[in-house]
This record gives C-alpha cells, structure tokens and sequence, in this order.
C-alpha cells in the first residue's frame, strides 16, 4: 500500500479540528509517507498541502435547534463529499471533530460501499451524554482516535476499535510558556497586563456570546484600569462580525480593546499564550488553555430550546475538558443562566488574586504532565494498518 500516493480524506469544522489536522498532516510527512489530503479543512491544514473543496465555516455551527436552518446546505454539503468519493475513492476518510457531521458522512460512506475505511479522530462525548451514540459509532466507524485514556477504556466496553493518541499540543506545548515572546509576536506592551476573551470561533457563538465577555470586561474595566483586553478573530469576516458588536459598547471600554486576527488561525493560543488571565467559550480551546497553564474561566450558552433538549442527557457533573479530566472542579464554568456578564465578571476579578491563579496554573500543570506521560500510539502507523 505504500508503494502508491495514498489518498486520505478529512473533514473539519472549526479552529481546533483545522489544528489537529495540521499536525496529522505533518506527522505523515516526517515519516516520508506519500500522501494527497483533500476534503474540509482551514488554513493551517491548506498551508500544508492540504486541498479543500468547501469552507470550513460550512461547519461552523452547533447545537440541535441552531443547525436546523443550516441542515440543507450541510446535507448538500455531505453529498457533495460522497458523490466526490464515489467516483474517485480516497483511501481513508479522517473526521475531525464535528461529529455531527463527520458520524453521518462516515455513515453515508459506509451506506454506499464504498472502499474507504472511517475514521473518526477526537472521540464524540458519548461518555458524557447520548451514550446510545456508540452503537452507531460501531456500525459506521473503523477505528476511534481518543484525545484521552478515559475514552479508549470506555470504547472497549462496547468492543469499538480504539487508540489512545493523546493531543498533540500536550507534547509540542512546553510545560514553561514565554508570555513575552507571545506578546512580542503580537507586537504589545511586554510590562502591560492583558484579559484574553474568547466568545468561539464560530459565526453563531460571535453572536451569541461576544456581548457576554464584552459586559463583562467593561464592567471590570471600570475599575481595574492595570487590565487591557486581547479578542482573537480566526479571520477577516469574524474580525469585522466582533468590531460591529463592539460598537455597542462605552467608547473608553473599546479604546482598551485590540481585536487580533492572523491567516494561520492558531491567533486563539497565541493571545491566550499573551494574557495573565483568559475567559473563554467552553469547548476544545479550553484544553489549550490549560496546557498554556493560564488561569481562566470558562462560560457557555446555548438556545433555550437545545439547552433543554442535552440538560437531561449529560451523564456527567461538568461541561469544560479541564474539569473533566480532573475529575473535579478545577476551573470556574458558567453556564446557560449562570454565564451572566456580573457572573463574568466577578469570576475574572477571582483570578486577578495571584495564590488563587497559581493554584489553578499547578493543578493545570499536573494534568498535562498526566496527557504527556500516558502511553499513546503513533496515529500515522495505527491509520496505515488500516489498510493492511
């Protein structure tokens, strides 16, 4: 099989995905394996070779009520990757996350018999809610790729095939991180003190959770004149999506805010990396962040509706990945009626005090020494045997 170009596909839908994804890219490479890549991806995976036939801002949305008025782009989305695939078949196709998405393409793949082994990278959380996913995971996935030890322990349960590979950041990231190179880099003030707020990556998380942090941080501006804030956009459009909402706000409390995009979308970790504390959209860049070992806390809304649709399915006590790891609250995470911009706020003003920051920076310290030292497999060897 290795004698020719391999063909692999992959799908993502959001910055994290588009990061892992690059990484994957770059591992095949350092092994000297020809290799094509094409499908959904972003510019960290396009500036690797990577081909995409759609944006990645396809993808770009969450949960069960707000996917609804995008559901007949996603489907022609889909189709379009089939159809594709159908006539010239990849070898193995690769989702990313998103696996709402990623879970019905591999179905789909599956459905028309195509050649193509699946593959999802990043475990769904059956293990946290809708644990009656895995029976569908098993049906239409070839091989688990867990970020974590937990999911491959829970996988075997159900005798889907699963590998423990860890996340890459937890080995790239250096467990002593130069803030003030990351504020060089970014072209700031090394002596001024930053709040990084990250509303999401995604067009509906901008709008539904920008106003959030932005309360929040023009509530503290008011008193704590030694903080400026960093907001990271993925991209141009985002960038201009933030500076309309910031619009809204007193003229003194945008004057304290620089809006920060790059074409390389890793802007989220660099401004994270420059901050002294960050409040940040619950999801995958709350792993970064602690692996940055920054204080922060994190927040999360949903539409009324889809809140009540997962409330009573979540089998577990937190939401944010650092907490779930540790198996106990170790980050502050507001949610749905909690994530009030007072709540923010004060939550913010916590972290400010330097033994409750350094507390959180160790026990984020321990977990990622725990991520580093577990017993991970190579996923490139692990994709290859696939094929054998």
């Amino acid at each position: 099989m290795q004698n020719k170009t391999l063909r692999i596909g992959i799908v993502v839908g959001e910055v994290s995905g588009d990061t892992l994804g690059a990484s994957l890219i770059r591992e095949f490479k350092a092994q000297g394996i020809d290799v094509e890549f094409e499908g959904i991806g972003g510019p960290q995976m396009q500036a690797e070779g990577f081909q995409s036939f759609y944006s990645m801002e396809t993808l770009a949305v969450m949960g069960i009520v707000e996917v609804l008025k995008d559901i007949k782009q996603l489907f022609a989305v889909r189709d379009g990757l089939v159809d594709r695939w159908t006539q010239n078949p990849i070898d193995i196709f690769i989702g990313i996350d998103a696996p709402d998405f990623n879970l019905r393409l591999s179905k789909k793949i599956r459905q028309q018999q195509l050649p193509i082994k699946t593959v999802q990278y990043v475990s769904p959380s059956v293990w946290a809610w809708r644990q009656k996913r895995v029976f569908g995971i098993k049906q239409s996935i070839d091989l688990v790729m867990c970020l974590f030890p937990f999911e491959k322990v829970f996988y075997e349960q159900y005798q889907v095939p699963a590998i423990f590979v860890g996340h890459p950041l937890a080995k790239q990231l250096p467990l002593e991180n130069d803030t003030s190179q990351a504020k060089q880099d970014l072209g700031l003030n090394k002596h001024q003190k930053y709040i990084a707020l990250l509303p999401g990556s995604r067009r509906g998380e901008v709008e539904r959770l920008a106003p959030l942090v932005f309360e929040a941080g023009q509530i503290l501006s008011r008193t704590h004149t030694e903080y400026q804030f960093l907001v990271p956009a993925i991209n141009a459009q985002r960038k201009t999506q933030i500076e309309n909402i910031l619009q809204n706000y007193d003229v003194a409390f945008q004057n304290r805010v620089q809006i920060l995009e790059n074409s390389a979308s890793n802007i989220g970790r660099i401004v994270m990396l420059a901050s002294d504390i960050v409040a940040l959209a619950s999801g995958t860049a709350t792993l970064e962040a602690m692996l940055l070992h920054k204080p922060m806390v994190t927040f999360y809304k949903l539409h009324w509706l889809t809140y009540l649709l997962v409330k009573w399915m979540i089998k577990i006590p937190y939401y944010s990945l650092p907490n779930i790891i540790a198996g106990k609250k170790v980050i502050e995470e507001l949610v749905q009626k909690e994530a009030t911009p007072e709540q923010l706020a004060v939550q913010i003003e916590r972290l400010m005090n330097e033994n409750t920051s350094k507390i959180q920076m160790m026990q984020h310290l321990t977990m990622h020494k725990q991520l580093i030292s577990g017993d991970t497999q190579d996923p490139v060897q692990a994709l290859l045997k696939l094929l054998k």
